[in-house]
């Protein structure tokens, strides 16, 4: 479990999240939604401790992450999974080298144990026979696959996606959400998503945090969102045709 409490961050004189209190919860897809620029990136990036928030607290279970000196930010860091927009692969590292890097930078595991655990991250995402090739000999969905591998590799209690439907087909993008929620039941990961994708939300969203203009503003299952009354969350809510079709036939 994360809960952030109360968490505020400013850049120069523009506010950009303001007081914001929500629980993630354990072994759910607990997605982030809001338009562009609404504060879903810094807020993941505070979660993270790669921005410091200027008020609040985050606590990963009962430890307030914000508090820690960087060894011991280290030792949550080592429970974290990243999964980033663009994949953030290493384009001049063959996948192999790609999912090995977590377990270089944080484990002394022999080299053999090392591998074994690279096999079965691919494995476990679908896809084999791919550990000497680069990631521009791979299809954008592939790379989001590796992705994935890369981020589950040091078995992670928390994993973070931001927009990882970004740049994907439709097909291809159900296929990368159906991926990331069975991680999430079947290693009972406390996940984050950030995205502005409403069929993700649709599909796998057990918990759902709407932001606007950095306040939080509704947060609900992905059953309760169609029956929502906050006009800024049906606004951007009904602003795809397959939420509108829904809303008609519920």
């Amino acid at each position: 479990m994360i809960t952030v409490e109360n968490l505020s961050k400013s850049f120069n004189d523009k506010q950009v999240l303001k007081n914001i209190s929500v629980v993630f919860d354990v072994g759910k897809a607990n997605l982030v939604i809001g338009q562009s620029g609404s504060g879903k990136t810094v807020l993941l990036k505070c979660i993270v401790g790669l921005f410091e928030p200027d008020e609040g607290k985050v606590k990963f279970e009962d430890v307030v992450f914000n508090n820690l000196g960087s060894k011991e930010k280290r030792e949550i860091r080592k429970k974290i999974g990243m999964l980033f927009q663009g994949g953030a692969l290493f384009d001049s590292a063959t996948v192999e080298e790609n999912v090995l890097f977590p377990l270089n930078m944080f484990t002394d595991m022999p080299i053999e144990e090392k591998l074994d655990r690279v096999n079965f991250c691919l494995k476990r995402v679908n896809i084999i026979n791919v550990n000497h090739l680069f990631p521009s000999e791979l299809s954008g969905g592939m790379k989001k696959r590796v992705a994935i591998a890369r981020a589950i590799a040091l078995k992670p209690q928390y994993l973070f996606c931001d927009e990882p439907n970004s740049g994907l087909d439709p097909k291809t993008s159900i296929l990368i959400d159906n991926l990331i929620k069975e991680i999430t039941d079947e290693y009972n990961i406390t996940t984050i998503i950030n995205t502005h994708d409403m069929n993700s939300v649709m599909e796998i969203g057990d918990k759902v945090v709407f932001i606007y203009e950095g306040s939080k503003e509704w947060e609900g299952s992905n059953t309760d969102i169609l029956d929502s009354d906050n006009k800024n969350l049906n606004d951007f809510v009904f602003a795809t045709n397959l939420t509108k079709k829904l809303k008609v036939k519920k």
